[in-house]
């Protein structure tokens, strides 16, 4: 059985500011996935040149930073240079006598994120009328018990978990550059499949039996059944066919306004206030559902188009080009009634349509499937990841070499 320690017998608090060094140092930010890091190498906004630094925290080589508003999500690590960081962070000195390596593994640990999450303050409380905040105190911190590891078992857990978690990351950056290959190859069919019909050459507006978007105040009739309500989030991003929450809502008897965009088979929606370049083809139980005023609803002339033939044409390059210059230009990006009557959508007889569209509903669903099990395989090699550093800090499991 381990002897174990309070986190306050290893990290004391450092709080000096930045001052006229705020020039000299590098910006830090604190990250779930990578730790710490100069602000520049995470892709985020750098340094405006009036900014002022100066009450900025300066943190060292090795110091602890803590995000704390999530550091109960893993948004912490230790610092790899002298820098300075937000000053709504936590700067923590480590004991010289404590692996800064081991320490970051097992803060950032299941079973040490959990702990902090049960000692965040602020969640779902209220402070002089305000929302508070959620953050860690770091006198909650300081008071997380960790197990006492000698420093050569220490570097041992450590470089252990360097190896192992080393070869996972790089497993796992394998499968996303797989999921990256799988979506350019699934939107290539679909611009290809297209292409063959030449340039989109008549404007939507020929075809169009009806079109409208959705009026405001559902919000007043939300209920736990009734009829479906369509919301911006309901529109996918990659196919054609609505998904999510479902939101019902049960309008009085004397609301005659629905009446007006209640769906049928085969509406196609569009995204027109955020979202841009979302649609969808209603079908199943969406059938009888009734959008918000953030969905335009167009019903075209079956007769002579697909809908989802349409559709799948705004999910080509050309088409989603289309939906965005649409909405650019003013204010607020969004897209006017006009703009989806002004779309120009390629010929072709009826038929061949129909085709087409069910070639690609076929092709796409297959790419997706593959999507989603490489998704599914990445999350367990996450769990995996976090279940063996776990094991590791805690001495769950022995990581000595032939034990």
């Amino acid at each position: 059985m381990r002897d174990s320690v309070r986190l306050k017998w290893l990290l004391s608090e450092s709080d000096v500011r930045a001052g006229v060094e705020a020039e000299d140092l590098p910006l830090l930010s604190v990250s779930i996935s990578w730790g710490v890091r100069r602000r520049e190498a995470t892709g985020a906004i750098t340094r405006a040149a009036s900014e002022n630094l100066s009450n900025y925290k300066i943190c060292r080589a090795g110091d602890l930073v803590i995000n704390r508003m999530r550091a109960f999500q893993g948004a912490l690590g230790i610092a790899p240079e002298d820098g300075i960081v937000s000053p709504d962070y936590a700067v923590l000195r480590v004991d010289p006598n404590i692996n800064s390596r081991w320490l970051n593994y097992f803060l950032t640990s299941g079973s040490t994120v959990a702990t902090m999450a049960s000692l965040v303050r602020g969640i779902g409380g209220t402070e002089a009328g305000n929302v508070r905040t959620p953050r860690l105190n770091i006198a909650d911190l300081l008071s997380i018990v960790a197990s006492r590891v000698s420093a050569e078992e220490q570097r041992v857990i450590a470089d252990y978990l360097d190896r192992e978690t080393a070869r996972i990351d790089t497993l796992i950056e394998e499968q996303q550059r797989l999921i990256e290959m799988l979506r350019e190859r699934r939107q290539a069919i679909i611009d290809v499949t297209f292409s063959v019909l030449g340039e989109p050459c008549v404007q939507l507006r020929r075809y169009i039996r009806f079109l409208t978007s959705g009026s405001r105040g559902w919000a007043d009739y939300y209920a736990d059944e009734g009829e479906r309500f369509v919301r911006i989030g309901n529109l996918p991003r990659v196919n054609l066919d609505l998904r999510g929450d479902v939101q019902f809502v049960d309008l009085p008897a004397n609301v005659t306004e629905g009446s007006r965009t209640m769906l049928e088979s085969g509406d196609l929606l569009f995204s027109i206030t955020a979202y841009l370049g979302s649609v969808a083809v209603v079908g199943g139980d969406w059938v009888g559902a009734y959008v918000s005023q953030h969905v335009a609803l167009c019903r075209l002339e079956s007769e002579h188009v697909n809908s989802r033939f349409i559709g799948w044409f705004m999910l080509t390059t050309k088409g989603q080009d289309q939906l965005k210059e649409g909405a650019a230009g003013g204010a607020k990006m969004q897209l006017a009634l006009d703009d989806i009557r002004g779309l120009r959508v390629p010929l072709a007889p009826i038929n061949q349509q129909r085709s087409i569209a069910a070639s690609l509903d076929e092709q796409t669903a297959k790419i997706d499937m593959l999507i989603a099990e490489t998704e599914r395989f990445i999350e367990l090699s996450r769990e995996r990841r976090s279940a063996l550093i776990t094991a590791a800090v805690t001495g769950h499991l022995d990581v000595r070499e032939g034990a």
